[in-house]
């Protein structure tokens, strides 16, 4: 899945997972030829052996080849694999005015949103934006009487349950437990389909992915949920990536705090700036190099 953003899912899953079986009555009748060249599938890997066979020799395309795959190992998974973390996670105040939620809600660019109560581990519901759009002719609008029932699911829920279950009750977001019944992340109909069909695309992902901006030779503004390594490759720095992943989080060991507006920290040549922030995380980071003068170079 994508780092990484939640958008809506498909509007139409059975129409999906009918041609998902057409497929794959399709590539059994294929399949048959093959069997007569080698012995019949009798575990995982002899599967996967005959789909790899089966592309390599043209009958299926790339990505049915990916799709089937997807299919096979979507049945091992459960919804701890592939959700969107806790620390990742979009979410709404109850207290807070419309008003003051449209804007982020436009900037975020989900369809759902969970709506949390006091603290964020009280998660009281679900807010599809949709429904804000009675805000347009009622000013007055409450976001309580706009809130959904939010439907939970344990860390260990199999994905293949999970998807009959979106299915049945018409859900399109899970939000996930563990044991002791606190939060720990979420997880979409699209994030279970890109299991298998691979990742769905769609109008903000191609800007989404990018979260570091160039302003000049010497000075970048990054998104707090950058990844250290892409930073280190395209700043050519040497920040460490064994310990965590992004550069929020890192930044935030290296202050001892959650980074707050105004912030500053030094390293090697780089000055990190913190230009936004919010009670969890850095959101936006200025970057600075300096250059190392002739001087310096001569004294090398």
């Amino acid at each position: 899945m994508s780092s990484e953003p939640y958008p809506s899912a498909a509007s139409s899953t059975d129409t999906k997972q009918q041609a998902k079986h057409s497929i794959l009555r399709r590539l059994s009748q294929k399949f048959k030829g093959l069997f007569s060249l080698q012995h019949e599938p009798e575990d995982r890997e002899d599967i996967n052996e005959l789909l790899n066979t089966a592309h390599e020799r043209g009958i299926i395309d790339q990505d049915t080849h990916k799709m089937v795959l997807g299919s096979i190992s979507f049945t091992e998974k459960i919804a701890s694999d592939i959700m969107v973390s806790r620390s990742k996670m979009d979410c709404v105040d109850i207290h807070q005015p419309i008003q003051e939620l449209v804007p982020f809600i436009i900037e975020a660019a989900h369809s759902r949103f969970p709506v949390y109560e006091e603290e964020r581990d009280n998660i009281i519901g679900i807010l599809l934006a949709k429904d804000l759009l009675r805000y347009v002719t009622n000013p007055e609008q409450n976001i309580r009487a706009l809130v959904r029932p939010a439907y939970f699911v344990p860390e260990t829920k199999p994905l293949k349950n999970l998807l009959q279950e979106f299915k049945t009750t018409r859900n399109h977001l899970a939000i996930v437990v563990d044991e002791y019944g606190s939060i720990t992340g979420l997880v979409t109909m699209e994030d279970i389909l890109e299991q298998i069909v691979g990742e769905i695309e769609d109008e903000y992902d191609e800007e989404a992915e990018q979260t570091i901006f160039p302003e000049s030779e010497h000075s970048w503004r990054i998104m707090g949920i950058s990844s250290i390594k892409q930073l280190n490759e395209a700043l050519q720095s040497h920040i460490p990536e064994d310990e965590y992943d992004t550069i929020g989080g890192w930044l935030a060991a290296e202050l001892d705090h959650i980074p707050k507006r105004g912030d500053t920290y030094a390293f090697e040549n780089l000055k990190f700036k913190v230009l936004r922030a919010d009670e969890k995380r850095a959101q936006w980071i200025h970057i600075r190099r300096t250059p190392i003068t002739t001087e310096t170079t001569e004294e090398l």
